[in-house]
């Protein structure tokens, strides 16, 4: 079993639990509640079919029963390689309740982060699609699973369950698990007993940061339920809405507007698994979706998609724009072409969840300047390197605390220490704090470029080309985009002997090396040097303005 170390006290959990922000409840007493309400409510929809709470809660309660018949138990973890298909939401939920924790694994990732965090996370089961999107996971599991002094089970779902995949030892069929009726060997009461404490760890989610080496992000089921607890008071949001996701549950914002939020709502959820703007339109059309999630170019593209003005889009009220800025020219577009659409800005990270948010009834100018102010129970503080608290509008550290922060890094206590300052969590950015309370994201101390929503860890990608046998040095920074915000920019400096390189024989080495596809550079510079400061070190700033004049 995994040991989780955390920062909880009682004197956490005292504050929160008086204060109302951690009610004690777990995901799956909201899924009771649901059922309660109308077990034929639609709970999900993707493009593998669709559930009502009461099937969805009678399979949750199956799959527990059949994941403790594998022998998983509290603390144990369970790796989740699935794209945006019921059967993720249905995993997670049993596995809240026998008090197992989720580690959701991005589909995009590959041998090297997978290899990493299985190993962090102490993996016990691992759950991954036979394909998906033309690539071969089931091969990647067993190379990871290969791997493992103590292998994990795999769990797998297959393409074309009528032509399932040969299986190994260790290898389990989705749909021979889902059709074996594990509950006739357990009971309610046998589940009820696995009953995870809210405080318990629930969640383990691998985010970058200035090292390139992923951190276990540890939640709790407070912590992530008091993340999403807010927004039906603050949006105005009930069992009536469709919420819509199409950004990965790997990351925290998928699993929250994704996962969680249908779930607290006993709302239907609408989920893609592969975001196509068509489709999307369609989707709205079909299901009357209120609300959806994801990075700004996901409202670019609704905007540009070819079928927009063939269909009724009118019930959509909600765009929530997280990960940058929402140019002025875009929600002007966006109001001229779906008038009853608010659209608004929010900030947050892995360790913190979404911690500000806009509201509809913002000004136009606090919309496209801001982020937002602080959701409820969440407080932020900008102060300088010293830690003095800055006034209103000086550009400083942001610091941010509340019931939704994490309560740890997996196996790294010390390093967690270091990033707190009593309750306070130094974010590694940078901002301002107007007078009327609204952040405004200034820049990020941490070395990061964020693609379109998605971080690129610039020490982890500087650090596999370092590897390549012709680079003498290489520097990654961030140019801006139209569309995706910001692009990862590859400047090179070459091995004396070397032969000239090119992109795309860049992109076949970090293909060889297993590295995921959107952290590879979509422009390259061969530089005989890099400018540098007097001490010798690379002055990133210059390289960023030459990429940027470049694309001028």
């Amino acid at each position: 079993m995994t040991t989780y170390e955390t920062l909880l006290t009682q004197d956490i959990i005292d504050h929160n639990t008086q204060a109302g922000y951690w009610d004690g409840r777990i995901l799956t007493d909201h899924l009771d509640r649901a059922v309660e309400r109308d077990p034929n409510a639609v709970a999900s929809v993707d493009s593998r079919g669709s559930l009502t709470y009461g099937e969805l809660a009678q399979r949750v309660e199956r799959t527990a029963h059949g994941l403790i018949h594998l022998g998983l138990g509290r603390g144990d973890v369970i790796s989740l390689q699935l794209p945006n298909w019921k059967e993720w939401v249905i995993l997670h939920l049993a596995a809240v309740r026998i008090g197992a924790v989720t580690n959701p694994l991005i589909p995009i990732y590959r041998d090297r982060e997978i290899s990493f965090m299985m190993e962090r996370a102490n993996t016990r089961i691992l759950v991954v699609p036979e394909s998906f999107r033309g690539y071969d996971h089931l091969a990647l599991a067993r190379r990871m699973v290969g791997g493992q002094q103590d292998p994990a089970r795999v769990l797998v779902l297959a393409q074309d369950p009528a032509n399932p995949p040969a299986l190994e030892r260790g290898e389990i069929a989705w749909d021979e698990f889902i059709a074996t009726g594990w509950e006739a060997q357990g009971s309610p009461e046998k589940l009820a007993e696995r009953r995870p404490e809210a405080n318990d760890v629930a969640l383990l989610m691998f985010t970058s940061g200035t090292t390139g080496r992923p951190k276990g992000v540890m939640h709790t089921h407070n912590t992530v339920c008091a993340a999403g607890l807010p927004w039906p008071d603050r949006m105005g949001m009930d069992h009536r809405d469709v919420i819509h996701m199409a950004s990965t549950f790997g990351h925290l914002t998928g699993y929250l507007f994704g996962v969680e939020l249908p779930i607290l709502l006993g709302a239907k959820g609408v989920f893609q698994d592969v975001w196509h703007k068509e489709t999307f339109v369609e989707l709205i059309a079909e299901h009357g979706i209120t609300h959806t999630s994801g990075a700004t170019p996901f409202l670019h593209d609704l905007l540009d998609a070819s079928n927009l003005a063939d269909h009724d889009v009118s019930s959509l009220q909600r765009f929530c724009c997280m990960g940058a800025p929402i140019p002025r020219v875009l929600l002007r577009n966006a109001r001229e072409e779906i008038p009853g659409l608010s659209v608004l800005g929010g900030w947050g990270q892995t360790e913190c969840a979404l911690s500000t948010c806009g509201h509809p009834s913002d000004p136009i100018e606090k919309i496209t300047s801001t982020d937002g102010r602080p959701v409820r129970g969440i407080d932020v503080r900008i102060t300088d390197l010293d830690g003095t608290t800055l006034p209103a509008g000086s550009e400083g550290k942001l610091w941010v605390r509340g019931p939704s922060l994490f309560v740890g890094y997996l196996g790294q206590l010390d390093k967690t220490r270091e990033d707190f300052d009593g309750e306070w969590f130094d974010t590694g950015d940078l901002a301002t704090l107007d007078e009327d309370g609204y952040l405004t994201i200034a820049g990020r101390s941490k070395d990061l470029i964020i693609r379109g929503g998605e971080n690129i860890p610039v020490a982890y990608l500087e650090n596999v080309l370092h590897e390549h046998p012709d680079i003498a040095s290489v520097a990654v920074v961030g140019a801006p985009h139209v569309r995706l915000q910001e692009i990862a920019c590859a400047a090179v400096v070459l091995n004396d002997d070397a032969a000239p390189l090119t992109l795309e024989a860049i992109r076949a080495f970090l293909d060889e090396k297993g590295v995921a596809k959107s952290y590879w550079p979509e422009r390259v510079e061969i530089l005989a040097d890099f400018p540098r400061t007097p001490s010798g070190k690379i002055q990133k700033y210059h390289l960023r303005e030459r990429f940027t004049e470049d694309q001028a």
